[in-house]
């Protein structure tokens, strides 16, 4: 098992592995390597004798096999891709080759979505004979983090709440995040070192004011008016504003607020930890802390399963998203 980092730094020092499987729920890192691969290990004329791309709903693992059996013409190597190995029927009898592969032969595997049952004989192969990266999907409060890491490869840094703003509107899919921040960093002015919420929504399209991280930030704090601002921008751009979305948002905030209420200590770093949140956000829980007793939290997080299941027609037949939603803010708030 190799980390993306290390797998990257080998083949761009041209440190070659006959198989590479990647599999996981990110599907991110899994494109990166493969897409490396596709590009830079053969040259252009080497690549229409020596490249096969195949995809598993489409193919069949003797085809596989076969194809990777075969050597090189006019080159050091030739590459056999295989995309969406999860639809490969018999995926396990790549065995036959994966413990023998050849050394001219680089073979890559994307099993996405998913990972290969480790209790398998392929698997335990795999694990002797071949380059496997493991990636998974990112917690969502690890995302803000991460979108930091890559703007400062870019040389470019992003204020705490515009990186918190654009993991609450995107969620953790990193290769979405990233097709977001590559369209920022080709239009912010010259000279921008540091991203935030006015270039968001200038330049991808969500609001810095209308939004669920504001809507969490209006509620911990029980500002009626404003609270209600965001919601009545909800009901007008539905789309936008999913209610599914701002359930999920509300109760993964209030949750943390019931376990603040029930932290021994509550020093800064101590809530930071153990909510899972930057510190810098800190002062916000230990306000809404302050605003909903324990037992209006437990009502609160109660009321939020009771309208997801309303918006998924539980005892519902006629109330719309944006009605559940005032419904649901109204009784938050009261």
């Amino acid at each position: 098992m190799k980390e993306f980092e290390e797998i990257l730094t080998e083949l761009k020092n041209k440190i070659y592995h006959p198989v590479y499987f990647l599999m996981g729920e990110e599907t991110y890192y899994i494109d990166l390597v493969t897409d490396y691969i596709i590009k830079h290990i053969l040259n252009e004329s080497e690549k229409t004798f020596n490249q096969l791309i195949f995809y598993g709903k489409d193919t069949d693992t003797p085809t596989v096999i076969n194809a990777s059996k075969r050597f090189p013409m006019m080159a050091n190597y030739q590459v056999v891709v295989l995309k969406e190995a999860q639809e490969l029927k018999k995926i396990e009898d790549l065995i036959y080759y994966v413990e023998k592969p050849l050394k001219s032969t680089i073979l890559v595997i994307n099993y996405k979505y998913a990972s290969l049952d480790k209790r398998t004989k392929l698997y335990k192969a795999l694990v002797e004979h071949s380059v496997i990266l493991e990636s998974k999907k990112l917690y969502e409060n690890q995302v803000p983090e991460w979108i930091i890491n890559y703007l400062k490869k870019a040389g470019i840094s992003i204020d705490t709440e515009a990186a918190e703003l654009l993991k609450e509107s995107l969620g953790n899919d990193l290769s979405k995040i990233a097709q977001e921040l590559d369209k920022l960093l080709l239009v912010i002015p010259s000279g921008t070192n540091v991203i935030n919420k006015q270039h968001i929504e200038r330049n991808i399209g969500i609001s810095k004011d209308y939004n669920n991280f504001e809507l969490t930030k209006a509620l911990g704090q029980k500002n009626v008016l404003k609270a209600n601002r965001i919601i009545d921008y909800f009901g007008k751009n539905p789309k936008g504003s999913p209610f599914l979305v701002t359930t999920q948002v509300l109760f993964s905030f209030f949750s943390k607020v019931l376990i603040y209420h029930f932290l021994k200590d509550k020093s800064r770093s101590s809530i930071a930890s153990n909510l899972g949140i930057n510190p810098f956000f800190v002062p916000e829980y230990e306000l809404a802390g302050k605003k909903y007793s324990p037992a209006k939290t437990v009502a609160i997080i109660s009321d939020l399963r009771e309208y997801d299941l309303k918006s998924k027609g539980v005892g519902n037949t006629s109330t719309t998203d944006a009605e559940l939603l005032r419904e649901l803010i109204y009784k938050i708030l009261h």
